[in-house]
Protein backbone atom coordinates (compact mmCIF):
# COMPACT_ATOMS: atom_id res chain seq x y z
CA UNK A 1 0.00 0.00 0.00
CA UNK A 2 1.40 3.43 -1.04
CA UNK A 3 2.06 6.01 1.64
CA UNK A 4 0.16 9.29 1.21
CA UNK A 5 2.37 12.17 -0.03
CA UNK A 6 3.21 14.75 2.58
CA UNK A 7 2.65 18.34 1.45
CA UNK A 8 5.76 20.43 0.89
CA UNK A 9 5.92 23.05 3.73
CA UNK A 10 7.43 25.63 1.38
CA UNK A 11 4.59 25.23 -1.14
CA UNK A 12 2.06 25.38 1.67
CA UNK A 13 3.61 28.59 2.90
CA UNK A 14 3.59 30.09 -0.60
CA UNK A 15 -0.11 29.24 -0.97
CA UNK A 16 -0.78 31.18 2.23
CA UNK A 17 0.50 34.39 0.63
CA UNK A 18 -2.37 36.63 -0.52
CA UNK A 19 -2.52 37.89 -4.10
CA UNK A 20 -1.62 41.41 -5.14
CA UNK A 21 -5.29 42.21 -5.79
CA UNK A 22 -6.28 41.03 -2.31
CA UNK A 23 -3.72 43.35 -0.74
CA UNK A 24 -4.69 46.28 -2.96
CA UNK A 25 -8.26 45.99 -1.68
CA UNK A 26 -7.26 45.75 1.98
CA UNK A 27 -9.00 48.52 4.03
CA UNK A 28 -5.74 49.59 5.71
CA UNK A 29 -4.12 50.37 2.35
CA UNK A 30 -6.77 52.69 0.96
CA UNK A 31 -4.77 55.92 0.89
CA UNK A 32 -5.83 58.99 -1.08
CA UNK A 33 -2.53 60.77 -0.53
CA UNK A 34 -0.61 58.40 -2.84
CA UNK A 35 -1.44 57.37 -6.38
CA UNK A 36 -2.69 53.69 -6.42
CA UNK A 37 -0.10 52.68 -9.03
CA UNK A 38 2.68 53.53 -6.55
CA UNK A 39 1.02 51.47 -3.84
CA UNK A 40 0.84 48.63 -6.37
CA UNK A 41 4.60 48.91 -7.01
CA UNK A 42 5.32 48.88 -3.27
CA UNK A 43 3.15 45.79 -2.73
CA UNK A 44 4.72 43.99 -5.68
CA UNK A 45 8.17 44.54 -4.22
CA UNK A 46 7.08 43.36 -0.75
CA UNK A 47 5.45 40.24 -2.20
CA UNK A 48 8.52 39.37 -4.26
CA UNK A 49 10.81 39.75 -1.22
CA UNK A 50 8.51 37.62 0.94
CA UNK A 51 8.21 34.84 -1.65
CA UNK A 52 11.98 34.83 -2.10
CA UNK A 53 12.55 34.54 1.65
CA UNK A 54 10.15 31.56 1.81
CA UNK A 55 11.82 29.78 -1.12
CA UNK A 56 15.28 30.40 0.32
CA UNK A 57 14.03 29.13 3.71
CA UNK A 58 14.82 32.45 5.39
CA UNK A 59 11.23 32.57 6.60
CA UNK A 60 10.90 29.14 8.17
CA UNK A 61 8.03 29.61 10.61
CA UNK A 62 4.81 28.67 8.86
CA UNK A 63 1.97 31.17 9.19
CA UNK A 64 -1.65 31.00 8.04
CA UNK A 65 -3.10 33.33 5.43
CA UNK A 66 -4.45 35.81 7.96
CA UNK A 67 -1.11 36.23 9.74
CA UNK A 68 0.83 36.53 6.47
CA UNK A 69 -1.64 39.15 5.24
CA UNK A 70 -1.21 41.17 8.44
CA UNK A 71 2.58 41.05 8.11
CA UNK A 72 2.54 42.18 4.47
CA UNK A 73 0.00 44.94 5.11
CA UNK A 74 2.10 46.22 8.01
CA UNK A 75 5.22 46.33 5.82
CA UNK A 76 3.26 48.21 3.15
CA UNK A 77 1.92 50.72 5.69
CA UNK A 78 5.45 51.41 6.94
CA UNK A 79 6.71 51.89 3.37
CA UNK A 80 3.84 54.26 2.58
CA UNK A 81 4.48 56.22 5.78
CA UNK A 82 8.10 56.65 4.75
CA UNK A 83 6.96 58.09 1.44
CA UNK A 84 4.73 60.58 3.21
CA UNK A 85 7.54 62.06 5.34
CA UNK A 86 10.69 63.85 4.21
CA UNK A 87 13.84 61.76 4.39
CA UNK A 88 16.05 64.80 5.03
CA UNK A 89 14.85 66.13 8.37
CA UNK A 90 15.74 68.74 10.92
CA UNK A 91 17.93 67.47 13.75
CA UNK A 92 18.79 68.96 17.14
CA UNK A 93 22.48 68.28 17.72
CA UNK A 94 23.21 67.17 21.27
CA UNK A 95 26.52 65.48 20.43
CA UNK A 96 28.74 68.46 21.21
CA UNK A 97 30.46 68.12 17.81
CA UNK A 98 30.06 71.56 16.23
CA UNK A 99 30.83 70.61 12.62
CA UNK A 100 29.22 67.17 12.61
CA UNK A 101 29.58 65.79 9.07
CA UNK A 102 26.73 63.28 9.55
CA UNK A 103 24.44 66.09 10.70
CA UNK A 104 25.19 68.50 7.85
CA UNK A 105 28.23 70.33 9.26
CA UNK A 106 27.82 74.09 9.80
CA UNK A 107 24.29 75.38 10.44
CA UNK A 108 23.70 78.52 8.37
CA UNK A 109 23.38 82.03 9.74
CA UNK A 110 19.94 83.63 9.92
CA UNK A 111 20.78 86.13 7.16
CA UNK A 112 21.77 83.22 4.88
CA UNK A 113 18.44 81.51 5.57
CA UNK A 114 16.44 84.60 4.66
CA UNK A 115 18.45 85.28 1.50
CA UNK A 116 18.24 81.62 0.48
CA UNK A 117 14.46 81.64 0.86
CA UNK A 118 14.16 84.75 -1.31
CA UNK A 119 16.31 83.23 -4.07
CA UNK A 120 14.48 79.86 -3.90
CA UNK A 121 11.00 81.35 -4.19
CA UNK A 122 11.80 83.68 -7.09
CA UNK A 123 13.88 84.04 -10.23
CA UNK A 124 17.42 85.35 -9.75
CA UNK A 125 20.35 86.71 -11.74
CA UNK A 126 22.38 83.51 -11.53
CA UNK A 127 23.85 84.04 -15.00
CA UNK A 128 22.50 87.44 -15.97
CA UNK A 129 24.44 90.72 -15.65
CA UNK A 130 21.98 93.30 -14.33
CA UNK A 131 24.26 96.20 -15.27
CA UNK A 132 24.74 95.29 -18.93
CA UNK A 133 21.56 93.32 -19.53
CA UNK A 134 23.66 90.53 -21.07
CA UNK A 135 24.52 86.98 -20.07
CA UNK A 136 26.54 86.82 -16.88
CA UNK A 137 28.75 84.21 -15.25
CA UNK A 138 27.87 82.58 -11.93
CA UNK A 139 31.52 82.08 -11.00
CA UNK A 140 31.93 85.85 -10.55
CA UNK A 141 29.03 86.21 -8.07
CA UNK A 142 31.13 85.92 -4.91
CA UNK A 143 34.63 86.33 -6.33
CA UNK A 144 35.12 89.95 -5.26
CA UNK A 145 34.08 89.43 -1.67
CA UNK A 146 36.23 86.29 -1.32
CA UNK A 147 39.23 88.19 -2.68
CA UNK A 148 38.56 91.11 -0.34
CA UNK A 149 38.39 88.88 2.74
CA UNK A 150 41.33 86.60 1.87
CA UNK A 151 43.62 88.99 -0.02
CA UNK A 152 43.64 86.73 -3.09
CA UNK A 153 43.95 87.99 -6.67
CA UNK A 154 41.18 85.67 -7.89
CA UNK A 155 38.68 83.15 -6.56
CA UNK A 156 36.45 80.34 -7.75
CA UNK A 157 33.74 78.23 -6.08
CA UNK A 158 32.90 74.57 -6.79
CA UNK A 159 30.71 72.05 -4.98
CA UNK A 160 33.16 70.84 -2.30
CA UNK A 161 36.84 70.89 -1.36
CA UNK A 162 37.60 67.47 -2.90
CA UNK A 163 36.25 68.85 -6.18
CA UNK A 164 38.34 71.97 -5.71
CA UNK A 165 41.67 70.17 -5.33
CA UNK A 166 40.79 67.74 -8.14
CA UNK A 167 40.00 70.66 -10.48
CA UNK A 168 43.20 72.52 -9.54
CA UNK A 169 45.42 69.49 -10.12
CA UNK A 170 43.70 68.56 -13.37
CA UNK A 171 43.98 72.12 -14.67
CA UNK A 172 47.57 72.92 -13.68
CA UNK A 173 49.38 69.57 -13.42
CA UNK A 174 47.54 67.15 -15.73
CA UNK A 175 49.76 64.30 -16.95
CA UNK A 176 52.64 65.62 -14.86
CA UNK A 177 54.30 64.66 -11.59
CA UNK A 178 53.34 66.28 -8.30
CA UNK A 179 55.46 65.70 -5.18
CA UNK A 180 53.62 65.48 -1.83
CA UNK A 181 54.84 64.50 1.63
CA UNK A 182 54.01 60.99 2.83
CA UNK A 183 52.87 62.57 6.08
CA UNK A 184 50.17 64.48 4.22
CA UNK A 185 48.45 61.66 2.31
CA UNK A 186 45.25 62.07 4.27
CA UNK A 187 42.00 60.17 4.07
CA UNK A 188 38.92 62.37 4.34
CA UNK A 189 35.32 61.41 5.16
CA UNK A 190 33.76 58.49 3.32
CA UNK A 191 37.16 56.83 2.66
CA UNK A 192 38.15 59.36 -0.02
CA UNK A 193 41.94 59.45 -0.03
CA UNK A 194 44.29 62.11 -1.33
CA UNK A 195 46.17 59.60 -3.57
CA UNK A 196 42.86 58.68 -5.22
CA UNK A 197 41.88 62.34 -5.68
CA UNK A 198 45.26 62.98 -7.32
CA UNK A 199 44.79 59.95 -9.56
CA UNK A 200 41.35 61.21 -10.59
CA UNK A 201 42.95 64.58 -11.35
CA UNK A 202 45.21 62.74 -13.83
CA UNK A 203 48.47 63.62 -12.11
CA UNK A 204 51.26 61.29 -11.02
CA UNK A 205 51.79 61.43 -7.28
CA UNK A 206 55.42 61.42 -6.16
CA UNK A 207 55.70 60.57 -2.45
CA UNK A 208 58.54 62.32 -0.63
CA UNK A 209 59.91 62.07 2.91
CA UNK A 210 58.47 59.81 5.56
CA UNK A 211 55.29 59.75 7.63
CA UNK A 212 56.81 61.80 10.45
CA UNK A 213 59.63 63.72 8.75
CA UNK A 214 59.89 65.47 5.41
CA UNK A 215 62.68 67.92 4.51
CA UNK A 216 63.12 70.44 1.69
CA UNK A 217 65.81 68.22 0.11
CA UNK A 218 63.19 65.48 -0.32
CA UNK A 219 61.28 67.77 -2.67
CA UNK A 220 64.41 69.05 -4.41
CA UNK A 221 65.52 65.53 -5.32
CA UNK A 222 62.35 64.71 -7.29
CA UNK A 223 61.78 67.96 -9.18
CA UNK A 224 62.40 67.53 -12.93
CA UNK A 225 61.05 68.66 -16.28
CA UNK A 226 58.11 66.30 -15.64
CA UNK A 227 57.02 68.13 -12.48
CA UNK A 228 53.78 70.11 -12.76
CA UNK A 229 53.60 71.63 -9.28
CA UNK A 230 54.18 71.03 -5.58
CA UNK A 231 51.28 70.00 -3.36
CA UNK A 232 51.04 70.63 0.37
CA UNK A 233 48.09 69.23 2.33
CA UNK A 234 46.99 70.53 5.72
CA UNK A 235 46.53 67.51 8.00
CA UNK A 236 43.40 68.99 9.54
CA UNK A 237 41.89 65.69 10.69
CA UNK A 238 44.91 64.31 12.57
CA UNK A 239 48.29 65.28 14.02
CA UNK A 240 51.61 63.43 14.04
CA UNK A 241 53.33 64.31 17.31
CA UNK A 242 56.80 63.74 18.71
CA UNK A 243 59.81 63.26 16.41
CA UNK A 244 58.43 65.19 13.43
CA UNK A 245 59.32 67.76 10.81
CA UNK A 246 57.47 69.30 7.88
CA UNK A 247 58.67 71.92 5.45
CA UNK A 248 57.34 75.44 6.14
CA UNK A 249 55.20 77.00 3.42
CA UNK A 250 57.77 79.77 2.86
CA UNK A 251 60.52 77.26 1.99
CA UNK A 252 58.27 75.27 -0.32
CA UNK A 253 57.16 78.47 -2.07
CA UNK A 254 60.78 79.50 -2.65
CA UNK A 255 61.58 76.09 -4.12
CA UNK A 256 58.47 76.06 -6.32
CA UNK A 257 59.03 79.54 -7.70
CA UNK A 258 62.72 78.91 -8.33
CA UNK A 259 61.61 76.05 -10.59
CA UNK A 260 58.69 78.04 -12.11
CA UNK A 261 56.12 75.75 -10.51
CA UNK A 262 52.89 76.56 -8.66
CA UNK A 263 52.71 75.80 -4.94
CA UNK A 264 49.27 74.30 -4.32
CA UNK A 265 47.95 74.11 -0.78
CA UNK A 266 44.91 72.10 0.28
CA UNK A 267 44.04 74.05 3.41
CA UNK A 268 41.07 71.82 4.27
CA UNK A 269 38.95 73.38 6.99
CA UNK A 270 39.41 76.95 5.77
CA UNK A 271 40.23 79.48 8.50
CA UNK A 272 39.81 83.07 7.33
CA UNK A 273 39.69 84.82 10.72
CA UNK A 274 42.03 84.43 13.69
CA UNK A 275 40.47 81.71 15.85
CA UNK A 276 42.20 83.11 18.93
CA UNK A 277 39.48 85.75 18.91
CA UNK A 278 37.03 82.87 19.47
CA UNK A 279 39.03 81.37 22.33
CA UNK A 280 40.48 78.60 20.13
CA UNK A 281 44.23 77.95 19.63
CA UNK A 282 45.82 79.80 16.73
CA UNK A 283 45.58 78.38 13.23
CA UNK A 284 47.15 80.24 10.26
CA UNK A 285 44.50 82.03 8.21
CA UNK A 286 44.14 81.98 4.42
CA UNK A 287 45.56 85.49 3.95
CA UNK A 288 48.79 84.49 5.73
CA UNK A 289 49.35 81.45 3.51
CA UNK A 290 48.99 83.59 0.39
CA UNK A 291 51.50 86.12 1.79
CA UNK A 292 53.87 83.22 2.50
CA UNK A 293 53.92 82.34 -1.21
CA UNK A 294 51.10 79.87 -1.86
CA UNK A 295 49.95 80.26 -5.47
CA UNK A 296 46.67 78.32 -5.33
CA UNK A 297 44.79 77.29 -2.20
CA UNK A 298 41.60 75.30 -1.64
CA UNK A 299 39.35 74.97 1.42
CA UNK A 300 35.81 74.05 2.50
CA UNK A 301 33.03 76.60 2.93
CA UNK A 302 30.94 74.47 5.31
CA UNK A 303 33.50 73.99 8.06
CA UNK A 304 35.04 76.78 10.14
CA UNK A 305 33.84 79.38 7.62
CA UNK A 306 30.26 78.44 8.60
CA UNK A 307 28.63 78.42 5.17
CA UNK A 308 27.02 75.88 2.81
CA UNK A 309 28.81 72.91 1.27
CA UNK A 310 31.25 74.29 -1.28
CA UNK A 311 34.92 74.24 -2.18
CA UNK A 312 36.68 77.60 -2.51
CA UNK A 313 39.74 78.06 -4.72
CA UNK A 314 41.81 81.23 -4.24
CA UNK A 315 45.16 82.40 -5.55
CA UNK A 316 46.94 84.15 -8.36
CA UNK A 317 44.94 85.27 -11.37
CA UNK A 318 47.27 83.56 -13.86
CA UNK A 319 46.56 80.16 -12.34
CA UNK A 320 42.86 80.76 -11.66
CA UNK A 321 42.42 81.82 -15.28
CA UNK A 322 43.74 78.43 -16.43
CA UNK A 323 41.44 76.63 -13.97
CA UNK A 324 38.36 78.50 -15.26
CA UNK A 325 39.01 77.14 -18.75
CA UNK A 326 38.81 73.51 -17.62
CA UNK A 327 35.66 71.80 -18.94
CA UNK A 328 35.36 69.91 -15.65
CA UNK A 329 34.28 73.18 -14.04
CA UNK A 330 30.78 72.83 -15.46
CA UNK A 331 30.43 69.39 -13.87
CA UNK A 332 31.66 70.68 -10.51
CA UNK A 333 29.93 74.06 -10.36
CA UNK A 334 27.46 75.13 -7.67
CA UNK A 335 23.77 75.95 -8.02
CA UNK A 336 21.88 79.10 -7.05
CA UNK A 337 21.14 77.82 -3.53
CA UNK A 338 24.82 77.41 -2.70
CA UNK A 339 25.73 80.81 -4.09
CA UNK A 340 22.88 82.49 -2.20
CA UNK A 341 23.86 80.96 1.15
CA UNK A 342 27.60 81.50 0.60
CA UNK A 343 27.13 85.13 -0.48
CA UNK A 344 25.14 85.90 2.67
CA UNK A 345 27.62 84.07 4.92
CA UNK A 346 30.66 85.84 3.48
CA UNK A 347 29.09 89.26 4.07
CA UNK A 348 29.03 88.57 7.81
CA UNK A 349 32.84 88.57 7.66
CA UNK A 350 32.80 92.23 6.60
CA UNK A 351 32.13 92.91 10.29
CA UNK A 352 34.39 90.41 12.11
CA UNK A 353 33.47 91.87 15.51
CA UNK A 354 29.89 90.62 14.99
CA UNK A 355 30.78 87.06 14.00
CA UNK A 356 30.13 85.72 17.51
CA UNK A 357 26.53 86.89 17.48
CA UNK A 358 25.68 86.36 13.79
CA UNK A 359 27.55 83.19 12.77
CA UNK A 360 26.28 79.97 14.48
CA UNK A 361 29.69 78.25 14.40
CA UNK A 362 31.35 81.22 16.10
CA UNK A 363 28.50 81.46 18.60
CA UNK A 364 28.80 77.79 19.57
CA UNK A 365 32.55 78.11 20.00
CA UNK A 366 32.28 81.13 22.28
CA UNK A 367 29.39 80.23 24.61
CA UNK A 368 30.73 80.38 28.16
CA UNK A 369 30.66 77.46 30.54
CA UNK A 370 28.54 79.56 32.92
CA UNK A 371 25.89 80.00 30.20
CA UNK A 372 25.89 76.28 29.50
CA UNK A 373 25.56 75.45 33.19
CA UNK A 374 22.56 77.77 33.47
CA UNK A 375 20.95 76.25 30.38
CA UNK A 376 21.39 72.79 31.84
CA UNK A 377 19.74 73.80 35.11
CA UNK A 378 16.80 75.30 33.18
CA UNK A 379 16.33 72.06 31.26
CA UNK A 380 16.42 70.04 34.46
CA UNK A 381 13.76 72.27 36.02
CA UNK A 382 11.52 71.85 32.97
CA UNK A 383 11.87 68.04 33.07
CA UNK A 384 11.83 67.53 36.85
CA UNK A 385 8.37 65.87 36.90
CA UNK A 386 9.43 63.13 34.49
CA UNK A 387 10.84 59.71 35.57
CA UNK A 388 14.41 60.76 34.86
CA UNK A 389 17.58 60.90 36.92
CA UNK A 390 19.39 64.05 35.74
CA UNK A 391 22.57 66.00 36.41
CA UNK A 392 24.50 68.75 34.61
CA UNK A 393 28.06 67.48 34.24
CA UNK A 394 31.36 68.79 32.88
CA UNK A 395 32.38 67.43 29.51
CA UNK A 396 34.12 68.54 26.29
CA UNK A 397 33.08 69.46 22.76
CA UNK A 398 35.01 69.11 19.52
CA UNK A 399 35.10 71.14 16.35
CA UNK A 400 34.53 68.08 14.14
CA UNK A 401 34.82 67.51 10.36
CA UNK A 402 38.59 67.20 10.60
CA UNK A 403 39.05 70.69 12.05
CA UNK A 404 41.26 71.13 15.14
CA UNK A 405 41.31 67.37 15.88
CA UNK A 406 43.24 67.62 19.16
CA UNK A 407 41.36 70.53 20.69
CA UNK A 408 38.90 69.81 23.48
CA UNK A 409 36.49 72.65 24.18
CA UNK A 410 35.19 72.67 27.78
CA UNK A 411 31.42 72.16 27.82
CA UNK A 412 28.45 71.00 29.87
CA UNK A 413 26.05 68.14 29.24
CA UNK A 414 22.76 67.06 30.68
CA UNK A 415 23.34 63.48 31.85
CA UNK A 416 20.12 61.46 31.89
CA UNK A 417 19.13 58.03 33.16
CA UNK A 418 15.49 57.05 32.52
CA UNK A 419 13.88 55.23 35.45
CA UNK A 420 11.32 53.13 33.57
CA UNK A 421 13.05 52.30 30.28
CA UNK A 422 16.55 51.69 28.88
CA UNK A 423 18.85 54.45 27.66
CA UNK A 424 18.89 52.75 24.23
CA UNK A 425 15.09 52.99 24.02
CA UNK A 426 15.17 56.64 25.09
CA UNK A 427 17.85 57.45 22.49
CA UNK A 428 15.82 55.77 19.75
CA UNK A 429 12.58 57.52 20.70
CA UNK A 430 14.36 60.89 20.67
CA UNK A 431 15.78 60.13 17.22
CA UNK A 432 12.27 59.45 15.94
CA UNK A 433 10.73 62.68 17.24
CA UNK A 434 10.08 65.75 15.08
CA UNK A 435 12.60 67.32 15.05
CA UNK A 436 14.93 64.43 15.77
CA UNK A 437 17.16 64.82 18.85
CA UNK A 438 20.61 63.24 18.67
CA UNK A 439 22.72 62.67 21.78
CA UNK A 440 25.09 59.90 22.81
CA UNK A 441 25.24 57.01 25.28
CA UNK A 442 28.15 56.52 27.63
CA UNK A 443 28.39 54.28 30.73
CA UNK A 444 24.65 53.56 30.73
CA UNK A 445 23.74 57.26 30.67
CA UNK A 446 22.26 59.36 27.86
CA UNK A 447 24.00 62.69 27.28
CA UNK A 448 22.90 65.92 25.63
CA UNK A 449 25.94 68.16 25.15
CA UNK A 450 24.55 71.68 25.49
CA UNK A 451 27.17 73.53 23.43
CA UNK A 452 25.59 72.46 20.14
CA UNK A 453 21.96 73.01 21.15
CA UNK A 454 20.65 76.52 20.50
CA UNK A 455 18.78 78.21 23.30
CA UNK A 456 15.65 78.52 21.15
CA UNK A 457 15.71 74.72 20.66
CA UNK A 458 15.28 73.97 24.36
CA UNK A 459 11.44 74.15 24.25
CA UNK A 460 11.52 71.53 21.47
CA UNK A 461 13.71 69.26 23.60
CA UNK A 462 11.34 69.65 26.57
CA UNK A 463 8.30 68.92 24.40
CA UNK A 464 9.94 65.77 23.00
CA UNK A 465 10.72 64.38 26.46
CA UNK A 466 7.22 65.12 27.72
CA UNK A 467 5.64 63.44 24.68
CA UNK A 468 7.81 60.35 25.17
CA UNK A 469 6.93 59.96 28.84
Amino acid sequence: MKKPKLSNPINAHLRAIPSLQELLQHPSLQDDSIEPRYIKIILNSILQDYRRSVREKKTTQFANREIVTQQLVQQAKEAIEQLRSFQLKRVINGTGIILHTNLGRAPLAEVARYHLQEILENYCNLEFDLRTGKRGDRITLVEKIICLITGAEAALVVNNNAAAILLVLNSLCRRKEVPVSRGELVEIGGSFRMPEVMKAGQVKMIEVGTTNKTHIKDYEEVISSKTGGILKVHTSNYRVLGFTHSVPVEELAELAHKNHLPLIYDMGCGVIENLEEWGVPYEPVAREYLKAGVDVMTFSADKVLGGPQAGIIIGKEAYLSAIRKNHLLRALRCDKMTFAALDATLRIYLQPQKLKERLPVARMLTITETELQNWGQRLMNELKDLPLEMEVVETVSHMGSGALPLEEIPSRALRIKPLNTSVETLAKKLRLTEPAIIGYIENEFFYLNLRTIREDEFPLVVRAFKNIF
